[in-house]
């Protein structure tokens, strides 16, 4: 029986379940989704079902890197409070999903979940986990870095990770590029990296800023000139000041050192995910009404 990629991922999104237990479910359902629901919670592969559906904004960025430096994998994994993110069970589980990556190389999140870690799948720790913490988990994103040069990489506590894959240079030159993106966050290695999209967006807001002014034409145009080089410099890592030595630019470090950035990956905690605001005090209040 053939069933949709819609119904799989709705399957999987109710119960937390890996993609092939939600497809194998709704096979021997016909289909019928309130079913497959049914069978997965009297099975136990359901157990995370309530809890998936919450925001799981806090959490761990980890990385590993190969014997031979030739390899790095960064992750981050998230759940639900900085608590669980700190306590032995959650940091357990990401070391253990860290070192599954590096060993298996896996070139997608469901082949990620089908590593094995330990004596069952990654997908399967990760219920186990949320059943024992009581925390929705989820493995948010992950990236293997393959270079022939000097790799390189930088933790921030347990919410920022980076990796930078340089060519020429030493070790401690791509730590320092790596602490520098840590801490300053550049969008990419250099101009020619970013977006048509993204200069013509800018340049187009800049030209219309530089307009409200009443600025003769040529006036403008060396305005956005002059403010799009500024913006360039704001956004790329080789125009950025170093940020070990403001006077010095990254481009110029990198250039005294005879070196390159091919690339870099960079992983915040939490960024771009929503989180629902709240008053703790209002909830305890409200909870002890209704009581």
């Amino acid at each position: 029986m053939s069933i949709p990629a819609t119904q799989v991922k709705e399957l999987r999104e109710r119960t937390g379940a890996g993609m092939m237990e939600c497809k194998k479910a709704l096979v021997e359902t016909g289909g019928d989704m309130e079913a497959a629901v049914d069978a997965m919670r009297k099975s136990g592969l359901a157990k995370a079902d309530k809890r998936a559906g919450r925001v799981a904004a806090e959490g761990a960025v980890v990385v590993r890197q190969s014997a031979d430096n030739q390899f790095a994998a960064i992750l981050e994994i998230n759940c639900e409070t900085d608590f669980v993110s700190g306590g032995d069970d959650f940091r357990g589980f990401v070391d253990a999903v860290a070192d599954a990556v590096l060993a298996g190389k896996p070139d997608s999140m469901d082949a990620l979940m089908a590593l094995s870690a330990g004596n069952q799948s990654v997908e399967e720790a990760r219920r186990d986990l949320v059943a024992r913490i009581g925390e929705n988990v989820q493995l948010r994103r992950f990236e293997l870095i393959e270079s022939a040069g000097v790799l390189a990489s930088y933790l921030h506590g347990i919410r920022i990770g980076v990796v930078v894959s340089a060519e020429g240079g030493d070790i401690d030159l791509a730590r320092d590029i790596a602490m520098h993106v840590a801490a300053l966050s550049p969008q990419c290695v250099s101009e020619g990296d970013v977006p048509a999209e993204t200069l013509a967006r800018e340049r187009e807001i800049l030209a219309a800023q530089a307009q409200t002014e009443g600025k003769p034409e040529e006036i403008v145009e060396k305005m956005v000139a002059g403010r799009m080089r500024k913006f360039l410099a704001e956004i790329t890592l080789a125009g950025q000041p170093f940020v070990k030595d403001p006077d010095l630019t990254v481009g110029k470090l990198l250039k005294q050192n005879n070196a390159t950035v091919a690339r870099f990956v960079r992983f915040e905690v939490g960024e771009g995910i929503d989180k629902a605001e709240g008053n703790f005090a209002d909830e305890v209040m409200a909870q002890v009404k209704g009581a």
